[in-house]
C-alpha cells in the first residue's frame, strides 16, 4: 500500500547542478522554454524523480498523467497517490485507463498490449491538453536491460538501437541517468515512492535480469547507453538508405512488385524484400526469421510466402511479389 501524505514542496530538495544537467538533457530533446510536457508517472522512484525535475525547470508547464491498466488491484491506490502528490504542488494530474487491446499474432503478449493501451492514453491525454510532447522515465539501467534482452532474442541493428531518446513526440531525458542517481533525488525530497512488485517478481524476465545484473560490477551502463545511441544512429542511417533504394530498386509491375537485389548486402535485401511486403500486405505479421527465411529462398531462386504475400525469383535481377491467391479450403 502506498504512503497517503505528499510533502508541501515536490522540488525543495533539487540542487542546482542536478537541475541544470537535467535542463540540458531535456533541451536536447525540446524546446523547455516554450513546450508543455507531459509527464507519465507511475509512482515508481524514477518517474516521481521525472517528476520532479521536470516541475522544477517547467513550473506549470508541466503536467501529469498515470496510466491504470487495471491489471493489479494496488494500482488504482498507487494512481490516487500520485494524485496527492502532484495536488500538494499544483501539478495537473490525470489517471488514464481504458481496455487493453485485443491478443494478436504471436508477439502481443500481456506487457505488449499494457504498452500499447499506455501509449495510446497518453497520446490522446496529451492532444486533450494541449501537451508538445510526452516524457517517461525510462533511464540508463533500463537500457542496458533492454539490450541484454535483446540480444538474447538475437535482435539486430534496429533492436540494439534499444530504448530512444525520442519516438515521436514521445521523450527520454533520463537516458543517461542511473536508476540510484534518481531515487537519491526522491528520497532527498522525502518521498517514499511506490514499488511496483512486478519490478523484483521472479515471474518476469526483466525482474529476474535486473537482479542478476545487481551483482555484477563492471557493466557501465553510461557506456552502454553510448553503444545504444551509436545503433540508433546507424539504424536511422540504414532506413534511410533503404527509403533511397527503394525508390531505385522496387517497380510496380501490373498488381506485383519487382525487386532487383543485385550487388546488394544481405540486411539491405532483407529490408527491402520486407517494404515489399508491407506494400503488398500492410497486415502482414512479420517476424524476423521467416523474413530471413524468404531471402535466403529467394537468393537460391526458389519461391515464398510470408503473411498474405507470395514471392518467386525470376532471376537473379527480378523477384517477384504479389497477393498470395487464397488457400483451398479441404
Amino acid at each position: 500500500m502506498p504512503p497517503t501524505d505528499a510533502p508541501p514542496d515536490l522540488t525543495r530538495a533539487i540542487d542546482p547542478a542536478t537541475l541544470a544537467r537535467f535542463s540540458a538533457d531535456l533541451s536536447a530533446l525540446c524546446d523547455p522554454a516554450h513546450d508543455r510536457v507531459l509527464v507519465a508517472v507511475s509512482g515508481g522512484p524514477d518517474s516521481v524523480a521525472l517528476l520532479l525535475l521536470t516541475h522544477a525547470l517547467l513550473g506549470e508547464r508541466c503536467i501529469a498523467a498515470t496510466v491504470d491498466h487495471g491489471l493489479r488491484p494496488e494500482a488504482a491506490d498507487e494512481a490516487a497517490w500520485v494524485a496527492d502528490l502532484c495536488a500538494a504542488s499544483g501539478i495537473d494530474h490525470a489517471v488514464l485507463s481504458g481496455e487493453l487491446p485485443e491478443r494478436t499474432g504471436h508477439t502481443a503478449n500481456l506487457s505488449a498490449r499494457a504498452r500499447a493501451l499506455r501509449y495510446e492514453l497518453l497520446q490522446a491525454h496529451a492532444d486533450a491538453v494541449g501537451a508538445t510532447q510526452i516524457a517517461t522515465a525510462h533511464h540508463a539501467d533500463d537500457q542496458v536491460e533492454t539490450l541484454i534482452m535483446r540480444l538474447n532474442r538475437g535482435a539486430g541493428v534496429g533492436g540494439l538501437a534499444g530504448v530512444r531518446a525520442r519516438s515521436g513526440r514521445v521523450i527520454r531525458p533520463l537516458l543517461g541517468w542511473r536508476r540510484a542517481e534518481l531515487g537519491a533525488i526522491v528520497a532527498a525530497a522525502g518521498i517514499v515512492a511506490v514499488e511496483d512488485p512486478s519490478n523484483v517478481s521472479d515471474r518476469f524476465y526483466r525482474a529476474r535480469l535486473r537482479k542478476q545484473l545487481a551483482a555484477i560490477d563492471w557493466i557501465d551502463p553510461s557506456r552502454v547507453a553510448a553503444s545504444a545511441a551509436a545503433l540508433a544512429d546507424a539504424e536511422d542511417a540504414i532506413v534511410w538508405m533503404v527509403r533511397q533504394l527503394g525508390t531505385d530498386r522496387i517497380a510496380a509491375d501490373g498488381d506485383s512488385l519487382m525487386l532487383d537485389p543485385r550487388d546488394l548486402p544481405f540486411e539491405l535485401v532483407r529490408r527491402l524484400v520486407e517494404q515489399c511486403i508491407r506494400q503488398i500486405d500492410p497486415a502482414a505479421e512479420i517476424r524476423g526469421s521467416a523474413l530471413v527465411r524468404m531471402v535466403k529462398a529467394l537468393e537460391s531462386g526458389e519461391t515464398a510466402m510470408l503473411g498474405g504475400v507470395a514471392a518467386v525469383a525470376l532471376s537473379p535481377a527480378a523477384w517477384r511479389f504479389r497477393k498470395a491467391p487464397p488457400r483451398r479450403l479441404l
